[in-house]
């Protein structure tokens, strides 16, 4: 596989993900940085995180059907989240993964904890 490819591919995939992610979100997840790698054979895009729910990476794979396939890793390994996302989905699917999770309400008690103890110096 070309480096070109691979390197024009991950940089397609940041594009998409910072360009349809709210900043809000994707400030969430503590992103240290971006690396265009290959894996498992397909060009990918590898983000260095530190969110609420998972703390490691994320891989964002291009398959051969034109889908991203997303993978969370860390120490314990390496695990599919979703192997057919569009790019206008890959924000939603990562954050779920390693921020929000599934339980909205869950998750805005959190931030609102999160917001008390930054304004006001403690939890609500």
């Amino acid at each position: 596989m070309e480096i070109e490819y691979v390197l024009r591919i991950a940089q397609t995939a940041q594009q998409q993900l910072v360009s349809l992610t709210p900043m809000s979100v994707l400030m969430s997840w503590g992103i240290e940085k971006f690396a265009a790698i290959i894996y498992r054979d397909m060009p990918a895009l590898r983000i260095k995180v530190n969110g609420r729910l998972h703390t490691g990476c994320v891989i964002v794979a291009l398959n051969g059907s034109d889908y991203y396939e997303v993978y969370l890793q860390d120490e314990a390994g390496t695990k599919c989240v979703h192997e057919e996302v569009c790019f206008d989905e890959l924000g939603d699917v990562i954050d779920r993964a390693i921020e929000s999770g599934t339980d909205k309400a869950e998750y805005d008690e959190f931030c609102q904890q999160q917001r008390d103890i930054l304004l006001k110096g403690q939890p609500a």
